[in-house]
């Protein structure tokens, strides 16, 4: 999957089939639904889970807790924008397979 399929399926009404759970919970932000978004990031215990909880937490304005899993993702913070993040995070796991 490009980045710029992932992009148009945030428009159907559900991740698309075999996605992993941090790309399930970007997909889930962009539809603007936090929670469900942290939830999928909260069951994926690797790095790039942690990653996009990180991620998920600054959205929220969290800075602290976000901190905690840039540390836990094995990353320093992001302090460009969100949708530089974001992209990022998305180009990253979609290249991963």
């Amino acid at each position: 999957m490009t980045v710029e399929d992932f992009i148009r399926s945030i428009d159907g009404t559900a991740p698309p089939p075999g996605l992993s759970l941090p790309l399930q919970a970007l997909w889930w932000d962009r539809k603007g639904d936090w929670e469900k978004a942290h939830s999928c990031a909260q069951d994926e215990p690797d790095s790039n889970g942690s990653w996009v909880h990180a991620y998920l937490h600054r959205v929220e304005g969290d800075l602290g807790n976000a901190g905690y899993w840039y540390s836990r993702a094995g990353r320093t913070a992001h302090s460009g924008a969100l949708q530089q993040e974001w992209d990022e995070i998305v180009s990253h796991l979609l290249a991963l397979g």
